[in-house]
């Protein structure tokens, strides 16, 4: 009988966020805000979810003195600057932010400018809410930062909200979370911890989207769907990012792509380019997909679901590939595999396209083996 291997060596600092998790926790806003001290909160969502964010805001009294219905994809500097304006304005003492992942990160960033406490009320599964990572786009170029000032102090998980997220963003949005637990099974500071909560959590999404395909309001399949994001939000915030996040970042910054259809059919050809120098993460995603091969088992569910499969299909020009490629080989995050030019102009190629996801073997893939 085979022994089951243990790290003998590693560091698991947790994230010092409070979650709330369940159905009806909605109704806890205010308890939380009075909790943190905040008297005066500044309310964020998008335009699209401004009538929720002010009704959610009533549940609140008092305690809400203004919204701001701005907030756009890739955290635009702009648009941050506008929402720090209103804040100091209205003499706001707290933040609380209502949606996915472009509300969540205008309050991060409008925290790191004002150190206020946050409340983040998710309504996708991003979970960059469980994250103290901001990324900010400025002329054309996103990048990204890690501080501790960034991460929210509570996140209130409401089951109901997510209820009705369509079958199409549920499914873009969830394989998002996949992505984030994904990188941290092949990430250079993870821990058996992190590893443990990453396939339970791809897991679980695996099991909750079909079923959310299928019939929307089937509340245990979202809550399991939800709880999948947490446990990738989890993850994505504890450890580094590798090729997936760059190249999705790249694209969404540089070329306006919507940023959980990006990450939806990037990350299967990021995982092929990485599988040949990651073959203990590859085991655990195939295993939690319950397929044999990860990066053609990601591309399948995807498929299943009825995602996109292709970058053309989502509005990158065909012309734009080449210089994709360029800056994704710009200042890379480290990743398991070399990043050579070449073969990320591959992976960007097939991905365009939509076809199945390759290997891309490369001397300096095997040299690592």
């Amino acid at each position: 009988m085979s022994q089951a291997r243990h790290a003998t060596t590693f560091v698991y600092q947790p994230l010092q966020t409070r979650v709330i998790f369940g159905s009806g926790t909605l109704a806890r806003l205010s308890d939380e805000l009075e909790r943190l001290g905040v008297r005066k909160a500044l309310m964020l969502s998008t335009a699209g979810k401004e009538p929720q964010a002010r009704a959610i805001a009533l549940t609140a009294g008092d305690r809400v003195a203004g919204l701001f219905a701005g907030a756009v994809m890739h955290t635009p500097v702009g648009v941050t600057e506008a929402a720090v304006a209103l804040a100091r304005d209205l003499d706001v003492d707290g933040l609380v932010a209502v949606g996915g992942g472009s509300t969540t990160g205008l309050g991060k960033a409008v925290a790191l400018r004002t150190d206020l406490p946050q409340i983040v009320i998710p309504t996708t599964y991003a979970g960059s809410e469980m994250t103290p990572i901001l990324g900010e786009t400025s002329g054309g170029i996103k990048t990204t930062q890690k501080s501790a000032r960034v991460l929210p102090e509570s996140v209130i998980y409401d089951i109901d909200l997510t209820c009705t997220l369509p079958p199409a963003l549920s499914v873009a949005s969830g394989m998002n979370a996949i992505a984030h637990a994904v990188e941290a099974l092949y990430a250079t500071d993870g821990n058996p911890v992190l590893s443990m909560m990453a396939e339970e959590g791809i897991a679980a999404l695996a099991r909750a989207l079909p079923c959310i395909v299928l019939n929307t309001r089937d509340t245990d399949a979202r809550s399991e769907a939800l709880y999948g994001a947490w446990l990738c939000g989890m993850c994505l915030g504890a450890v580094g990012m590798a090729l997936h996040h760059k190249l999705c970042h790249t694209l969404g910054g540089s070329f306006e792509l919507p940023h959980a259809e990006t990450h939806t059919i990037i990350l299967p050809h990021a995982v092929a380019y990485n599988a040949p120098c990651a073959a203990e993460a590859m085991a655990r995603i195939a295993r939690a997909l319950g397929r044999s091969d990860a990066a053609q088992g990601l591309y399948e569910l995807a498929a299943s679901l009825g995602a996109k499969l292709a970058l053309r299909d989502i509005g990158m020009p065909r012309d734009a590939i080449e210089h994709a490629a360029d800056l994704s080989v710009k200042s890379p995050y480290w990743n398991p595999r070399p990043i050579e030019r070449g073969a990320i102009l591959q992976l960007l190629e097939r991905a365009w396209s939509g076809s199945r996801p390759q290997p891309n073997e490369s001397a300096s893939a095997h040299a690592q083996l």
